[in-house]
Parts: C-alpha cells; structure tokens; sequence
C-alpha cells in the first residue's frame, strides 16, 4: 500500500512543473494553473509523507524525485516538443536504473 502512495506523490510531482509551464504557455489562466501547481506541490508532500512511515526515507526521496523527474521529462517530450535525443534518454535510462539500483540494493 505504501508504494502505491509513492507512486501517487510522484505523479503530483510532475504536476506542479507542468502547471507552470502551462501558466506561462496560457497567461490568461495563470492563477488556474499556479493553483493547480501548488495543490499538486501539496498532495505530492502528503502523499510522500505517508509513503515514508514505512518505506525508509532514503528509498522513499530517491524514488520519488527520480520518477518525478522522469515523468516531467516525457511530459516535455510528448507535449511541449523538447528534445528526445538519444543521450537524453540514456541518461533518463541512467536515472531509472539508479533507482531500481538503489531499492534492489537497500535491503
């Protein structure tokens, strides 16, 4: 269950990045995507509360600041047209296996 409420605090990360890129990519609904970037910041930092009462803080950070940024990189991808070159996504790859690295090496 705790990790399911990690993975849920890390798809809230990735929102507050891409509410203020929306707010700067559509000013006249800027205070609806700041709202909607700080009440992500919120429940990103509730959920990832919860998470760490029982996953160890270590794992817990890593994780979701890895996933984090690694969703808000597709997201730049897929939606905003940032560049998907090859190094880029070896080093994602990179950060996704130092994750997977770390949780397999914690126990």
């Amino acid at each position: 269950m705790h990790w399911l409420l990690l993975i849920i605090a890390a798809v809230f990360e990735i929102g507050w990045p891409l509410g203020f890129k929306l707010s700067s990519a559509h000013p006249e609904r800027f205070w609806t995507w700041i709202s909607f970037a700080i009440i992500c910041m919120a429940l990103s930092g509730v959920f990832l509360y919860l998470a760490q009462r029982t996953i160890p803080v270590s794992t817990a950070y890593i994780i979701w600041t890895g996933l984090g940024a690694i969703g808000t990189l597709l997201i730049g991808i897929l939606f905003f047209g940032d560049s998907a070159s090859m190094l880029r996504m070896f080093f994602a790859l990179l950060t996704l296996v130092g994750i997977v690295g770390l949780e397999c090496t914690s126990k």
